[in-house]
């Protein structure tokens, strides 16, 4: 506190030297950005409700190319996967050293971009397995790769139903229950007993076909016969076998099928499962492939093992990723596409693109806006089907956002 003789010295204003270096910092001129660059705009609205069309998912989609954040990677997200599935040999010059029978114009024309789809088993177990199977079913990519989960629970909903729960259940009660949690979804332990009833007497069938007509299984090989054996249109797996979609699989043993595996080993421990058969067969659809594309949904095993098979072409073409992983950990997981180009996994004029998400809420759509366009319009110059198809078909194109 002042004495009652002092008193405070007079406020002073900055002088102009200190002034106009503030000015400086504050107002600090811009350098002109290209013509070409794109300003940020979202969704109209309201032109969208006054128009005929009304409020549609692709207006909406369109527009999130110049949203910002990760609505602006959904939509280069789009526009790789349409690069992908665009693409022709017939884009590119012929080769000096061209294969003799791939140098004629029509033929170039015909060959496409071999797609490769990659996706965890949690997605499985969610309702995502559904727009997985619309994607195998109308024969839009040409590799799978998941893991074990990712095949089994795919088998097992067609067995016993898997139901919503929550995440916060607790594990103490629900395993006195034999409930199985995967976030906020419930597996009944009943469902496993359901599938090793199903699968052991497979098991069984396969192991005297490899002891008699000297059978070489491979977990691809496996899983294409479990697919014709679940005989269900539900199932992935049933569509991978009907359209000879290869489903590799590199860590079969990691999870239901695995104990399955494990348990049916000490009835018939001769019974093997070659994965060295597998891993050049997957590296050679890479390999032998004019361009490739890749679409990882998640990250782990799955990306590394479809990243690894297309180093050995020297990397994708093309290549969409949708994970929730972070790079500061180091992990294959979490890092970004350009960490896929040092390695080789990715070309190096290629443009991929990650999209930082639940693959449940971005991937339908990725697909609503890509791949299922491509079947309605497939559908549309085939005349239609009849009533319901011409139905799912018009649903398709003017699909509204429910306000």
């Amino acid at each position: 506190m002042l004495a009652p003789h002092e008193s405070r010295a007079p406020a002073t204003s900055p002088s102009p030297t200190v002034q106009d270096g503030a000015k400086t910092a504050v107002l600090l001129a811009s350098t002109p950005l290209p013509e070409a660059t794109p300003t940020v705009r979202g969704f109209d609205w309201n032109a969208a409700l006054a128009s005929s069309e009304g409020v549609s998912l692709h207006g909406l989609l369109g527009s999130f190319l110049t949203t910002g954040f990760q609505a602006t990677n959904l939509g280069m997200a789009i526009k790789e996967i349409e690069r992908m599935r665009a693409w022709r040999l017939s884009d590119v010059p012929v080769a000096p050293d061209e294969d003799d029978d791939l140098i004629d114009p029509a033929v170039r024309a015909t060959i496409k971009c071999k797609i490769f789809l990659a996706y965890t088993s949690n997605l499985i177990s969610s309702g995502l397995r559904e727009t997985l199977r619309f994607i195998v079913e109308h024969n839009l990519v040409d590799v799978v790769v998941t893991t074990a989960g990712g095949v089994e629970e795919d088998l097992i909903k067609c067995l016993a139903p898997t139901r919503l729960g929550d995440f916060s259940l607790p594990g103490i009660e629900l395993r006195k229950r034999g409930i199985n949690r995967i976030g906020n979804l419930l597996v009944p332990n009943d469902n496993y007993c359901k599938f090793e009833d199903w699968v052991t007497p497979i098991l069984h069938a396969m192991a005297a076909e490899q002891n008699t007509e000297g059978r070489r299984w491979t977990p691809s090989r496996l899983i294409e016969r479990l697919g014709n054996e679940i005989n269900n249109p539900d199932s992935i797996y049933y569509w991978a076998a009907k359209n000879q979609i290869p489903v590799f699989c590199p860590a079969l043993t990691d999870g239901s099928l695995g104990d399955m595996l494990y348990f049916f080993s000490y009835k018939h421990p001769e019974f093997v499962v070659d994965m060295v058969a597998d891993i050049r067969r997957l590296n050679d659809e890479a390999v032998h492939a004019k361009a490739t594309g890749m679409i990882i949904l998640g990250g782990g095993l799955v990306k590394h093992h479809t990243c690894n098979a297309n180093l050995m072409r020297n990397g994708a073409d093309f290549a969409v990723f949708v994970n929730t992983g972070q790079e500061f950990d180091g992990s294959d997981s979490g890092a970004r596409p350009d960490e896929a180009v040092s390695w080789g996994k990715v070309k190096m004029d290629a443009h991929p693109v990650k999209v930082y998400g639940d693959a449940t809420l971005v991937f339908p759509l990725l697909v609503a806006e890509t791949f299922a366009k491509e079947v309605a319009a497939e559908r549309g110059r085939e005349g239609g089907g009849g009533g319901k198809v011409e139905e799912e078909s018009a649903a398709l194109k003017r699909q509204r956002v429910v306000l």
